[in-house]
């Protein structure tokens, strides 16, 4: 609990009243290192703060080669099919534990009793709908404007840590390009 309170008061004050109603609609949950724990055609009803592991953001395929990996979020991050918990519609793709992971979720009912009640709800909602944001925009942009090497080098300069402990496969996913492609850019840049 400590670590969500630190990473919102370093964006705004919150008082305890607030506080204990928040953490009062928290949940915390294990996750096991691979378990999908919101799959396909699944209604997203939570938004969750990691507090330690590695999420992956997929859409499945038959062929498991083939899925397309779209995002990734660490700890100290808030996670969520945030688009199937909006409309209350179900979700297009699956989120994943790489490792095993540690959230604090709250509910939708219980996130729409926080904000009738406090001040903190919105702000989390905000702060959750602007990180997605931020990061749909930066992908899109890469895409569009980067090549695969680009792309790769970029996320090895601000996320090292993807390097360390997420599979390769998921990452030739992420920016694009075949693990075989992918082996080929590793083998040029060393």
């Amino acid at each position: 609990m400590e670590q969500i309170k630190a990473y919102l008061q370093q964006i705004a004050n919150i008082s305890q009243e607030d506080w204990d109603f928040f953490t009062s609609k928290l949940q915390p949950r294990v996750i096991k290192k691979k378990a999908v724990f919101l799959k396909l055609n699944e209604i997203e009803n939570h938004i969750s703060f990691i507090e330690s592991g590695v999420v992956r953001l997929y859409i499945p395929k038959e062929n498991p080669e083939k899925e397309i990996t779209f995002g990734f979020s660490f700890k100290d991050q808030f996670i969520s099919a945030y688009d199937s918990f909006l409309t209350r519609k179900p979700s297009a793709y699956e989120l994943q534990a790489l490792t095993e992971t540690t959230i604090l979720s709250v509910s939708y009912t219980d996130l729409q009793e926080i904000y009738r009640t406090t001040q903190i709800g919105n702000l989390i909602g905000r702060l959750t709908a602007e990180r997605l944001f931020l990061i749909k925009s930066s992908r899109e942009q890469n895409l569009l404007n980067l090549s695969a090497e680009e792309r790769y080098l970029k996320l090895f300069k601000e996320r090292p840590e993807v390097l360390k402990e997420i599979p390769l496969k998921y990452i030739s996913s992420y920016i694009g390009v075949t693990a075989q492609a992918l082996s080929r850019i590793r083998k040029r840049i060393v």
